[in-house]
């Protein structure tokens, strides 16, 4: 058995980013075509889509702001002319900022937490979802994080925007579920990625050098930016057709049910 992505065509955002980069090889050795999103990083990007067409794979590259609604709009434009019309999107872009206690976070930070989080996914699925439709078949993919199953001092900004991503999707799951579309969310734990990589080639110590977050696990070992992408993929394919409105931790069984209950 294998996962099957030929004839498809996926878009991920915040592609050029250390799960995204990850996530378009392996769409692309699925066999799926994919449109590469990038907010600042266009040489990732470009790198990226070097490695997708060594594939055998069509990519290209495509600038746009997840939080204005034009933009991404201009984006599915040119997906459709450039691929057609998008069959996945994963929605895995989300802005970077210091985290603090809730006193003493700024404000600003929540607004962009909720831009990128919720007008992010609101805004691809009105552009994307509508062809999807017309067409019966669709993945929706979001790309969570198992912070808003923590709920832990400092993460408010950042949970407070993706528990109203969570809210997004699961209504959405009930009213494209009758077109043959699937919503899921993917919710990282801290993986290990090019960054550690790099680090270690240095001889630098790893960023949890200590084991502290790994020793809170029951498998004791950080993942692998592999180990989402996998989880994507699959989502993405008709092995998963079944599955839908689901909230899958990966993260070595860390936390995996809401921290309130």
């Amino acid at each position: 058995m294998r996962i099957e992505l030929d004839g498809k065509v996926a878009v991920v955002t915040g592609a050029a980013g250390e799960l995204g980069r990850v996530m378009v090889r392996t769409l692309a050795e699925c066999g799926a075509d994919v449109a590469i999103h990038y907010h600042r990083n266009e040489v990732k990007a470009s790198e990226l889509v070097d490695e997708v067409r060594k594939l055998g794979r069509r990519a290209f590259a495509i600038q746009a702001d997840v939080t204005d609604i034009r933009s991404v709009e201009e984006m599915r434009d040119q997906v459709a002319q450039a691929l057609g019309d998008a069959d996945i999107i994963v929605n895995n872009a989300v802005s970077q900022f210091s985290w603090k206690r809730i006193l003493d976070q700024d404000v600003s930070d929540y607004e962009g937490q909720f831009r990128s989080s919720v007008l992010h996914n609101l805004f691809m699925t009105k552009a994307f979802v509508p062809t999807m439709i017309r067409k019966g078949w669709g993945r929706v993919i979001g790309i969570n994080t198992e912070c808003t199953l923590q709920c832990w001092p400092t993460q408010s900004a950042y949970v407070t925007g993706k528990h109203g991503m969570n809210g997004l999707l699961l209504v959405l799951t009930k009213e494209v579920g009758v077109h043959g579309i699937t919503v899921n969310q993917v919710a990282p734990g801290w993986m290990y990625s090019d960054r550690d990589r790099e680090r270690a080639q240095a001889g630098l110590p790893p960023n949890d050098a200590k084991g502290e977050y790994a020793g809170m696990l029951p498998l004791k070992h950080r993942g692998e930016d592999q180990d989402i992408a996998n989880v994507v993929a699959f989502l993405a394919s008709d092995l998963a057709k079944f599955i839908t409105g689901a909230f899958i931790p990966v993260n070595g069984g860390g936390a995996t049910v809401p921290a309130w209950l």
